[in-house]
């Protein structure tokens, strides 16, 4: 792990990352010591900073200390989290905080090779997603919600749950974003009042303009999610299930 580019793993207690979730993070699968698709991954983490007035890394420094990392961590899981830093007691930040950021790596996950091939297990998640415009969209430090969602079952066999917002509309799966087949159009819900657009998703949408298959993003009901052609989620460490 690297704290603010120094090998560690300690942040201050009034770090506001650890306080308040006052932070953002992105998560890259590293493969034969490349790290896919890390800038847009870095693209996603400055919108995200600057959405919650967060002073972002330079590409070029995280860039060298990623680098680093990979050197001696060639395969698997690296995890960039950015806070706004350590503040004072109180909501409010401070106008002048110096941002920290750490590095973490961890192995790449063990999930059964014929979910890409053959398909998923997915679930119908109780909790509903509350709506906040100003967040939606940003892979944020408050996960809560996510956490919530994930402890709703222990049974392995099921790879993915699936969330719902307050009005009923299908969002995304827990840690993934979804797409819809339907009659030859590919469809993906709408996230202009919650849910985090990931850069898979993205990766996907660009795609589907680069080769002229009709794509929405817009409100996307249960019912059209039970009587779809296909689904599919999309996430930066399983790829496509």
């Amino acid at each position: 792990m690297l704290v603010n580019g120094k090998h560690g793993n300690l942040i201050s207690i009034r770090d506001r990352g650890l306080l308040y979730g006052d932070g953002v993070f992105r998560t890259l699968r590293v493969s034969g010591g490349h790290a896919l698709h890390w800038p847009l991954h870095y693209q996603k983490l400055r919108h995200d900073c600057t959405t919650l007035g967060i002073v972002c890394p330079d590409f070029a420094m995280l860039s060298a200390e990623l680098s680093s990392l990979l050197e001696l961590h060639p395969d698997g899981v690296m995890k960039l989290v950015v806070t706004r830093g350590e503040g004072t007691r109180g909501y409010a930040p401070s106008a002048h905080v110096e941002p920290t950021h750490l590095w973490d790596v961890s192995p790449l996950p063990d999930y059964p090779s014929d979910w890409a091939t053959s398909g998923i297990k997915a679930r119908l998640c109780q909790l509903r997603l509350g709506q906040q415009p100003r967040l939606a969209g940003t892979k944020h430090l408050n996960r809560l919600e996510n956490v919530l969602a994930a402890g709703e079952w222990n049974d392995t066999g099921i790879a993915e749950g699936l969330l719902m917002d307050e009005a009923g509309n299908v969002i995304s799966g827990t840690r993934s974003n979804l797409f819809v087949v339907s009659q030859g159009k590919l469809i993906t819900p709408d996230l202009s009042r919650c849910g985090v657009a990931g850069v898979q998703r993205d990766r996907v949408m660009a795609w589907a303009a680069q080769h002229g298959m009709p794509l929405q993003a817009r409100v996307v009901s249960l019912d059209e999610i039970m009587h779809a052609d296909e689904l599919f989620v999309v996430n930066s460490i399983v790829g496509l299930w």
